[in-house]
Protein backbone atom coordinates (compact mmCIF):
# COMPACT_ATOMS: atom_id res chain seq x y z
CA UNK A 1 0.00 0.00 0.00
CA UNK A 2 1.35 3.62 -0.71
CA UNK A 3 2.08 5.29 2.02
CA UNK A 4 0.80 9.16 2.35
CA UNK A 5 3.26 11.26 1.98
CA UNK A 6 4.15 14.53 4.10
CA UNK A 7 7.12 17.22 3.58
CA UNK A 8 7.25 20.62 5.30
CA UNK A 9 10.42 22.79 3.49
CA UNK A 10 12.59 24.87 5.22
CA UNK A 11 12.22 22.94 8.86
CA UNK A 12 15.49 21.42 8.45
CA UNK A 13 16.79 24.55 8.36
CA UNK A 14 15.26 25.62 11.22
CA UNK A 15 16.20 22.47 13.17
CA UNK A 16 19.96 23.67 12.85
CA UNK A 17 18.99 26.76 13.83
CA UNK A 18 18.09 25.72 16.93
CA UNK A 19 20.43 23.91 17.39
CA UNK A 20 22.92 26.35 16.58
CA UNK A 21 21.44 28.77 19.13
CA UNK A 22 21.97 25.73 22.18
CA UNK A 23 25.94 25.52 20.98
CA UNK A 24 26.56 29.25 21.52
CA UNK A 25 25.10 29.34 24.36
CA UNK A 26 27.03 26.63 26.00
CA UNK A 27 30.25 27.26 24.57
CA UNK A 28 30.22 30.42 26.78
CA UNK A 29 28.96 27.75 29.39
CA UNK A 30 31.75 25.80 28.89
CA UNK A 31 34.23 28.35 28.90
CA UNK A 32 32.84 29.53 32.27
CA UNK A 33 33.03 25.73 33.76
CA UNK A 34 36.31 25.37 32.56
CA UNK A 35 38.03 29.12 33.86
CA UNK A 36 38.32 30.56 30.18
CA UNK A 37 38.84 33.69 29.85
CA UNK A 38 37.03 36.12 28.37
CA UNK A 39 33.85 34.38 28.45
CA UNK A 40 30.48 36.01 28.35
CA UNK A 41 28.45 33.35 30.43
CA UNK A 42 25.71 35.58 32.59
CA UNK A 43 27.34 39.27 31.21
CA UNK A 44 25.42 39.25 27.88
CA UNK A 45 21.79 39.04 27.98
CA UNK A 46 21.61 37.73 24.16
CA UNK A 47 23.83 34.59 25.62
CA UNK A 48 21.88 34.10 28.30
CA UNK A 49 18.90 33.67 26.72
CA UNK A 50 19.29 31.97 23.07
CA UNK A 51 19.89 28.46 24.65
CA UNK A 52 16.42 27.81 25.73
CA UNK A 53 15.06 29.70 23.63
CA UNK A 54 16.87 27.21 21.02
CA UNK A 55 15.43 24.67 22.79
CA UNK A 56 11.57 26.20 22.67
CA UNK A 57 11.96 26.38 19.01
CA UNK A 58 12.56 22.59 18.92
CA UNK A 59 9.87 22.18 21.17
CA UNK A 60 7.28 24.49 19.32
CA UNK A 61 8.84 22.50 15.73
CA UNK A 62 7.95 19.18 17.79
CA UNK A 63 4.71 20.30 18.80
CA UNK A 64 3.65 21.67 15.22
CA UNK A 65 5.25 18.12 13.59
CA UNK A 66 3.72 15.85 15.49
CA UNK A 67 0.47 16.74 15.70
CA UNK A 68 0.09 17.76 12.30
CA UNK A 69 1.42 13.89 11.47
CA UNK A 70 -1.00 12.54 13.80
CA UNK A 71 -3.91 14.44 12.23
CA UNK A 72 -3.14 13.06 8.89
CA UNK A 73 -3.18 9.69 10.25
CA UNK A 74 -6.28 10.06 11.58
CA UNK A 75 -7.76 11.34 8.48
CA UNK A 76 -6.59 9.18 6.37
CA UNK A 77 -7.21 5.97 8.56
CA UNK A 78 -9.97 7.17 10.97
CA UNK A 79 -7.47 6.44 14.29
CA UNK A 80 -4.21 6.66 15.40
CA UNK A 81 -1.78 4.04 16.45
CA UNK A 82 -0.39 4.71 19.27
CA UNK A 83 1.53 1.85 19.92
CA UNK A 84 3.63 2.58 16.42
CA UNK A 85 3.85 6.18 17.27
CA UNK A 86 5.48 4.70 20.66
CA UNK A 87 7.62 2.61 18.22
CA UNK A 88 8.39 5.47 16.09
CA UNK A 89 9.53 7.65 18.65
CA UNK A 90 11.62 4.97 20.98
CA UNK A 91 13.53 3.97 17.58
CA UNK A 92 14.60 7.94 17.22
CA UNK A 93 15.46 9.05 20.46
CA UNK A 94 16.40 6.40 22.80
CA UNK A 95 19.08 5.08 21.17
CA UNK A 96 21.46 7.58 21.14
CA UNK A 97 20.11 8.97 24.41
CA UNK A 98 20.96 5.93 26.16
CA UNK A 99 24.43 6.31 24.36
CA UNK A 100 24.87 9.65 25.64
CA UNK A 101 24.52 8.53 28.95
CA UNK A 102 26.40 5.52 28.82
CA UNK A 103 29.85 7.74 27.76
CA UNK A 104 28.77 10.26 30.38
CA UNK A 105 29.17 7.76 33.47
CA UNK A 106 31.37 5.45 31.92
CA UNK A 107 33.44 7.03 29.55
CA UNK A 108 33.99 10.39 30.01
CA UNK A 109 34.59 10.25 33.33
CA UNK A 110 37.76 8.35 32.64
CA UNK A 111 39.46 10.77 30.48
CA UNK A 112 41.38 13.20 32.31
CA UNK A 113 41.25 16.03 29.77
CA UNK A 114 37.56 15.95 29.50
CA UNK A 115 36.82 16.22 33.16
CA UNK A 116 35.90 19.83 33.85
CA UNK A 117 36.91 21.74 36.80
CA UNK A 118 35.09 20.58 40.01
CA UNK A 119 32.79 18.15 38.38
CA UNK A 120 35.02 14.66 38.56
CA UNK A 121 34.65 11.24 39.11
CA UNK A 122 32.99 12.37 43.11
CA UNK A 123 30.35 14.82 41.54
CA UNK A 124 29.42 12.38 38.65
CA UNK A 125 29.11 9.32 41.02
CA UNK A 126 27.65 10.83 43.79
CA UNK A 127 23.60 9.72 44.35
CA UNK A 128 24.66 7.60 41.32
CA UNK A 129 21.55 5.16 41.66
CA UNK A 130 18.97 7.72 41.93
CA UNK A 131 20.39 9.64 38.79
CA UNK A 132 20.74 6.40 36.57
CA UNK A 133 16.91 5.75 37.58
CA UNK A 134 16.33 8.94 36.48
CA UNK A 135 17.74 8.76 33.26
CA UNK A 136 16.21 5.36 32.36
CA UNK A 137 12.67 6.63 33.06
CA UNK A 138 13.47 10.16 30.98
CA UNK A 139 13.02 12.19 33.83
CA UNK A 140 16.70 14.08 33.50
CA UNK A 141 14.75 17.33 34.20
CA UNK A 142 14.10 16.16 37.41
CA UNK A 143 17.35 15.37 37.87
CA UNK A 144 18.59 18.41 37.90
CA UNK A 145 16.99 19.55 40.63
CA UNK A 146 17.39 16.98 42.91
CA UNK A 147 20.83 16.39 41.76
CA UNK A 148 22.51 18.96 39.89
CA UNK A 149 24.39 19.06 37.10
CA UNK A 150 26.29 15.72 34.86
CA UNK A 151 28.82 17.10 32.62
CA UNK A 152 27.77 15.85 29.40
CA UNK A 153 24.68 14.47 30.29
CA UNK A 154 22.74 17.37 31.68
CA UNK A 155 21.50 19.26 28.34
CA UNK A 156 19.45 16.30 28.15
CA UNK A 157 16.52 17.43 30.23
CA UNK A 158 15.15 18.28 27.07
CA UNK A 159 15.00 15.15 25.92
CA UNK A 160 12.73 14.02 28.94
CA UNK A 161 10.75 17.36 28.30
CA UNK A 162 9.81 15.70 24.84
CA UNK A 163 9.34 11.70 25.74
CA UNK A 164 7.15 13.26 28.34
CA UNK A 165 4.97 15.07 25.75
CA UNK A 166 5.05 12.25 22.90
CA UNK A 167 3.76 9.62 26.35
CA UNK A 168 0.74 11.74 26.68
CA UNK A 169 -0.09 14.09 23.00
CA UNK A 170 -1.12 11.10 20.57
CA UNK A 171 -3.69 9.67 23.72
CA UNK A 172 -5.01 13.11 23.43
CA UNK A 173 -5.40 13.62 19.90
CA UNK A 174 -6.70 10.33 19.26
CA UNK A 175 -9.92 10.73 22.02
CA UNK A 176 -10.13 14.81 22.05
CA UNK A 177 -11.91 15.16 19.22
CA UNK A 178 -13.61 18.08 19.73
CA UNK A 179 -12.39 21.36 20.78
CA UNK A 180 -9.02 20.36 20.61
CA UNK A 181 -7.52 24.45 19.81
CA UNK A 182 -9.84 25.13 23.18
CA UNK A 183 -8.10 22.35 25.24
CA UNK A 184 -4.98 23.07 23.76
CA UNK A 185 -5.32 27.03 24.70
CA UNK A 186 -6.28 25.82 28.07
CA UNK A 187 -3.40 23.85 28.62
CA UNK A 188 -0.88 26.39 27.83
CA UNK A 189 -3.01 28.74 30.35
CA UNK A 190 -2.77 26.42 32.72
CA UNK A 191 0.85 25.95 32.55
CA UNK A 192 1.51 29.71 32.75
CA UNK A 193 -0.61 30.31 35.99
CA UNK A 194 0.60 27.89 37.52
CA UNK A 195 4.15 29.04 36.57
CA UNK A 196 3.14 31.80 38.21
CA UNK A 197 1.78 29.86 41.34
CA UNK A 198 4.91 28.52 42.03
CA UNK A 199 6.90 31.29 41.98
CA UNK A 200 4.59 33.52 43.97
CA UNK A 201 4.99 33.29 47.74
CA UNK A 202 1.99 31.08 47.80
CA UNK A 203 3.89 28.42 46.00
CA UNK A 204 6.25 28.29 49.24
CA UNK A 205 3.36 26.27 51.18
CA UNK A 206 3.45 23.30 48.84
CA UNK A 207 5.14 20.81 49.78
CA UNK A 208 9.00 19.90 47.57
CA UNK A 209 7.98 23.76 46.17
CA UNK A 210 12.04 23.74 44.83
CA UNK A 211 11.89 20.46 43.49
CA UNK A 212 8.74 20.75 41.72
CA UNK A 213 9.33 24.69 40.55
CA UNK A 214 12.42 23.02 38.93
CA UNK A 215 10.92 20.30 37.17
CA UNK A 216 8.15 22.49 36.10
CA UNK A 217 10.05 25.92 34.36
CA UNK A 218 11.14 22.36 32.20
CA UNK A 219 8.21 20.79 31.61
CA UNK A 220 7.48 22.74 28.54
CA UNK A 221 3.97 21.50 27.04
CA UNK A 222 2.57 24.84 27.02
CA UNK A 223 5.27 25.65 24.19
CA UNK A 224 4.77 22.01 22.36
CA UNK A 225 1.11 22.85 22.88
CA UNK A 226 1.75 26.26 21.00
CA UNK A 227 3.19 24.38 18.26
CA UNK A 228 0.30 22.17 17.99
CA UNK A 229 -2.25 24.81 17.63
CA UNK A 230 -0.89 26.53 14.72
CA UNK A 231 -0.79 22.53 13.54
CA UNK A 232 -4.45 22.11 14.10
CA UNK A 233 -4.92 25.82 12.39
CA UNK A 234 -3.36 24.37 9.15
CA UNK A 235 -4.69 21.05 9.17
CA UNK A 236 -8.59 22.44 9.13
CA UNK A 237 -7.63 24.72 6.75
CA UNK A 238 -8.66 27.26 9.55
CA UNK A 239 -10.44 30.96 7.98
CA UNK A 240 -7.70 32.76 10.00
CA UNK A 241 -4.69 31.28 8.02
CA UNK A 242 -5.16 33.69 5.56
CA UNK A 243 -4.11 36.49 7.95
CA UNK A 244 -1.37 34.33 9.66
CA UNK A 245 0.34 33.06 6.13
CA UNK A 246 1.06 36.34 5.58
CA UNK A 247 4.32 37.98 3.86
CA UNK A 248 4.41 41.10 5.47
CA UNK A 249 3.75 39.42 8.68
CA UNK A 250 5.96 37.02 8.52
CA UNK A 251 8.94 39.77 7.97
CA UNK A 252 7.92 41.89 10.55
CA UNK A 253 8.09 39.11 13.15
CA UNK A 254 11.61 37.88 11.71
CA UNK A 255 12.86 41.22 12.65
CA UNK A 256 10.72 41.83 15.97
CA UNK A 257 12.31 38.04 16.90
CA UNK A 258 16.06 38.89 15.74
CA UNK A 259 16.08 42.36 17.89
CA UNK A 260 14.47 40.87 20.44
CA UNK A 261 16.97 37.98 20.56
CA UNK A 262 20.03 39.87 20.13
CA UNK A 263 19.10 42.50 22.77
CA UNK A 264 18.22 39.58 24.67
CA UNK A 265 14.86 40.80 25.82
CA UNK A 266 13.14 38.66 28.75
CA UNK A 267 9.38 39.07 28.90
CA UNK A 268 8.15 38.68 32.27
CA UNK A 269 5.82 36.14 33.45
CA UNK A 270 5.44 34.82 29.78
CA UNK A 271 8.98 34.88 28.55
CA UNK A 272 8.42 31.18 26.80
CA UNK A 273 5.16 31.72 25.10
CA UNK A 274 5.65 34.71 24.19
CA UNK A 275 8.72 33.60 21.97
CA UNK A 276 6.73 30.46 21.35
CA UNK A 277 3.89 32.11 19.66
CA UNK A 278 6.59 34.16 17.37
CA UNK A 279 8.55 30.91 16.13
CA UNK A 280 5.06 29.32 15.51
CA UNK A 281 4.44 31.86 13.04
CA UNK A 282 7.62 32.00 12.08
CA UNK A 283 7.48 28.32 11.21
CA UNK A 284 4.05 28.19 9.54
CA UNK A 285 4.96 30.34 7.54
CA UNK A 286 8.47 28.41 6.13
CA UNK A 287 5.96 25.45 6.22
CA UNK A 288 3.16 26.82 4.21
CA UNK A 289 3.45 30.00 2.53
CA UNK A 290 5.09 29.72 -0.82
CA UNK A 291 4.97 33.09 -1.04
CA UNK A 292 7.69 34.31 0.97
CA UNK A 293 11.34 34.80 -0.41
CA UNK A 294 13.60 33.71 2.66
CA UNK A 295 14.15 30.16 2.10
CA UNK A 296 16.17 27.45 3.98
CA UNK A 297 15.78 24.71 1.59
CA UNK A 298 19.17 24.08 0.70
CA UNK A 299 21.29 20.46 0.94
CA UNK A 300 23.21 21.71 3.62
CA UNK A 301 20.55 22.85 5.98
CA UNK A 302 18.68 20.20 4.96
CA UNK A 303 22.22 17.78 6.02
CA UNK A 304 22.30 19.38 9.21
CA UNK A 305 18.53 19.12 9.84
CA UNK A 306 18.93 15.75 9.61
CA UNK A 307 21.06 15.91 11.75
CA UNK A 308 20.50 17.84 14.65
CA UNK A 309 19.50 15.53 16.75
CA UNK A 310 23.12 14.37 17.28
CA UNK A 311 24.40 17.72 16.96
CA UNK A 312 22.24 19.08 19.49
CA UNK A 313 23.63 15.26 21.51
CA UNK A 314 27.41 15.68 20.87
CA UNK A 315 27.77 19.23 21.08
CA UNK A 316 28.87 19.34 24.48
CA UNK A 317 31.68 16.74 23.53
CA UNK A 318 32.59 19.02 20.63
CA UNK A 319 32.94 21.95 22.67
CA UNK A 320 35.13 20.43 25.34
CA UNK A 321 37.48 19.15 22.47
CA UNK A 322 37.56 22.15 20.92
CA UNK A 323 38.57 24.26 24.26
CA UNK A 324 41.06 21.25 25.41
CA UNK A 325 42.69 21.47 21.66
CA UNK A 326 42.95 25.12 21.81
CA UNK A 327 44.35 25.02 25.17
CA UNK A 328 46.90 22.40 24.16
CA UNK A 329 47.95 24.60 21.01
CA UNK A 330 48.44 27.34 22.99
CA UNK A 331 45.78 29.45 20.82
CA UNK A 332 42.77 29.81 23.22
CA UNK A 333 40.83 32.54 20.64
CA UNK A 334 37.22 32.39 20.27
CA UNK A 335 38.59 32.86 16.31
CA UNK A 336 39.07 29.02 17.16
CA UNK A 337 37.02 27.74 19.67
CA UNK A 338 33.44 28.66 17.93
CA UNK A 339 34.96 26.93 14.65
CA UNK A 340 36.39 23.58 16.60
CA UNK A 341 33.29 23.63 18.49
CA UNK A 342 30.86 23.62 15.50
CA UNK A 343 33.65 21.25 13.21
CA UNK A 344 33.72 18.65 16.01
CA UNK A 345 30.31 18.76 16.86
CA UNK A 346 29.02 17.92 13.10
CA UNK A 347 31.78 15.21 12.67
CA UNK A 348 30.73 13.61 15.44
CA UNK A 349 27.23 13.91 14.92
CA UNK A 350 27.35 12.54 11.32
CA UNK A 351 28.93 9.74 12.15
CA UNK A 352 27.08 8.54 14.88
CA UNK A 353 23.92 9.20 12.27
CA UNK A 354 25.45 7.57 10.00
CA UNK A 355 27.19 4.52 11.39
CA UNK A 356 24.67 4.09 14.46
CA UNK A 357 21.79 6.18 14.68
CA UNK A 358 20.35 5.00 10.90
CA UNK A 359 20.54 1.28 11.46
CA UNK A 360 17.24 2.07 14.41
CA UNK A 361 15.64 4.72 11.71
CA UNK A 362 16.08 1.95 8.63
CA UNK A 363 13.18 0.31 11.22
CA UNK A 364 10.85 3.46 11.29
CA UNK A 365 9.46 2.65 8.04
CA UNK A 366 7.69 -0.62 9.43
CA UNK A 367 5.97 1.45 11.52
CA UNK A 368 4.92 4.30 10.04
CA UNK A 369 1.16 4.94 8.04
CA UNK A 370 2.37 8.39 7.40
CA UNK A 371 5.85 9.39 6.05
CA UNK A 372 7.44 12.69 6.64
CA UNK A 373 10.54 14.70 6.55
CA UNK A 374 13.19 12.48 4.82
CA UNK A 375 11.14 9.42 4.96
CA UNK A 376 9.17 11.18 2.16
CA UNK A 377 12.21 10.63 -0.05
CA UNK A 378 13.00 6.84 -0.02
Amino acid sequence: MNKQKIYFPNLNGIRFIAAFLVIIHHIEQFKSLMFISPNYWGTIPFITIIGKLGVILFFVLSGFLITYLLLSEEHTFSTISIRKFYIRRILRIWPLYFFIVFLAFIVLPNIPALVLPNYGKNVVYSHLVGKLLLYTIFFPNLLLSLYGIVPYASHTWSIGTEEQYYLVWPVFIKYCKRYRIVFMVLIVIIYTLFSRFLTSHYGDLIPFHNLLNGFWISFNIDCMAIGAIYAVLLFSKNPYLKYILNNTLFYIIIVIVLLLMIKGVYIPYIHNEFYALLFGLIILNFAANNRIQISLENKAFNYLGNISYGIYMYHPIGIALSITLCKTLNLLTNWLVYPFSFLFTILLASISYRYFESYFLSFKHKFSNILSGNDTKQ
